[in-house]
């Protein structure tokens, strides 16, 4: 009867979103509603298991996503990732602008989002490509695949910080392995597939939108040095990275416990170094700007991320009420029995939710709640398997992105190419870095 009433509750999510269009945030808070009341939860304590669920999520996410938005934002309006791509094309050199563009966009998606970095990067690329000709996947490919791999991958993006948080990973670890299994899963399914589908599909420049970006008057700023740039995109890695040495360093009893070790592991602490790392930035990208005028572009990098964390939020209060139903430890005690791997259960739930719904974040939350169970329930697991079963959840939940996702929609208009063109190019990149992904956190499930 659990289980019933756990296909149930999802098909009729599916229902209100895809059918009905009812926004996420809305179907989650009916449904985590109806669910509570389905599988018998005492009515005094409905209230509570949802707003706990939505909180606790919430408590992990938010600081983080803000935080990383500001960054984003201040990179974004210096000019910070016009630097970075052109110095890069400039290193690399014109041959392999495909590749330079990519390692930008790898690097400056650490803190932005999907949307708003290739909504950033895509005038910068549009020039590129009319400078140096061809088919523009070219240069697009390897640029939004690496905004994509970081989304999915990595945190302070929300999906996997939501997902870490579900199934108890370290974060500061997450980051480290995150970028293990982006960087080949960008290099094989991104940039090479890149080159293969640019000989293959010719895309012209879209001329409207690139006339319209490129008669803009640009501010009057004297843009970031190219070292500038990357010390502030690398700086939040390296103090996370001061948490997971420290605490490998005490496991082995290398080090000692002491106030100064503390402090160390308190600095590594995500929202800590991103909080150092948005004080960093405000100082060395200041330019000629006022206070005033910086905290107002703080203030407009946490409007659009509004919608993705109260959403986040309700993914989460869903997960709470299959909690504390106990649906998800029926469901983890059917996969018990199945013998079905745990990193190939994960993959395949957040698949079937991503194919259903679109939103790579609501599947990647929905799919880590029902596996958090079972990851719980299970004897053995490290702290590194625990990631790369996160990286298999974010690989299934990148696959097949088709008309359901926005993410399908805004290739299509700012290419100004056709469904079926779109089916045929993006659809299968966001496909190959799940799977690319998911075979790369399983060898690491493997051999770690």
């Amino acid at each position: 009867m659990l289980i019933a009433i756990m296909v149930v509750a999802i098909l009729v999510l599916l229902l209100l979103i895809i059918k009905l269009k009812v926004h996420p945030f809305v179907a989650l808070t009916i449904v985590s509603l109806f669910t509570a009341l389905a599988a018998g939860i005492s009515i005094d304590q409905i209230i509570p298991t949802l707003l706990s669920g939505f909180g606790s999520t919430l408590a992990s996410v938010a600081l983080l996503v803000g935080l990383g938005a500001m960054i984003g934002r201040l990179l974004e309006v210096s000019g910070g990732a016009r630097v970075l791509s052109d110095t890069l094309v400039e290193t690399f050199g014109e041959k392999r602008a495909g590749f330079a563009i990519g390692i930008a966009s790898l690097l400056f998606g650490f803190p932005i989002f999907f949307d708003a970095g290739v909504v950033v990067m895509l005038p910068i690329i549009f020039s590129l490509a009319k400078r140096l000709g061809g088919s523009v996947l070219y240069y697009v490919f390897p640029s939004v695949g690496a905004f994509a791999v970081m989304h999915a991958f990595l945190p302070p993006h929300p999906g996997p910080v939501v997902s870490a948080d579900l199934l108890g990973a370290n974060i500061g670890l997450l980051v480290l392995v995150g970028l293990v299994c982006a960087i080949p899963t960008w290099y094989i399914a991104s940039y090479l597939y890149s080159l293969w589908i640019g000989k293959r599909v010719y895309v012209p420049l879209p001329q409207a939108f690139l006339n319209a970006v490129l008669g803009q008057e640009q501010e009057n700023i004297t843009p970031p040095s190219f070292a500038r740039v990357i010390f502030i995109l690398v700086l939040p890695i390296l103090l996370i990275m001061l948490e997971t040495v420290c605490n490998t360093l005490l496991v082995a009893k290398v080090i000692e416990p002491s106030t100064f070790v503390d402090t160390l592991r308190l600095i590594g602490k995500t929202p800590i170094a991103l909080l150092i790392t948005l004080i960093v930035a405000l100082v060395l990208l200041k330019q000629h700007r006022t206070l005033s005028e910086l905290e107002s572009i703080c203030e407009k990098a946490l409007g659009p991320i509004c919608s993705v964390v109260i959403v986040t939020g309700a993914g989460g209060m869903f997960g709470g009420v299959l909690r504390a139903s106990g649906i998800g430890q029926e469901l983890a005690n059917i996969f018990a029995h199945t013998g079905l791997p745990i990193i190939v259960a994960a993959f395949v739930i957040a698949t079937v939710i991503r194919v259903a719904q679109g939103s790579a974040t609501v599947a990647l939350t929905t799919a880590a709640a029902l596996i958090a169970p079972t990851v719980q329930a299970a004897t053995g697991l490290s702290e590194l398997d625990l990631c790369f079963i996160v990286i298999a959840i974010a690989s299934g939940a990148t696959v097949l992105s088709h008309v359901n996702d926005s993410g399908f929609w805004l290739m299509s208009r700012f290419l100004e190419i056709d469904t079926k063109t779109t089916l045929k190019t993006w659809t299968v990149l966001e496909t190959l870095i799940g799977g690319v992904g998911f075979i790369v956190a399983c060898i690491g499930y493997v051999l770690f």
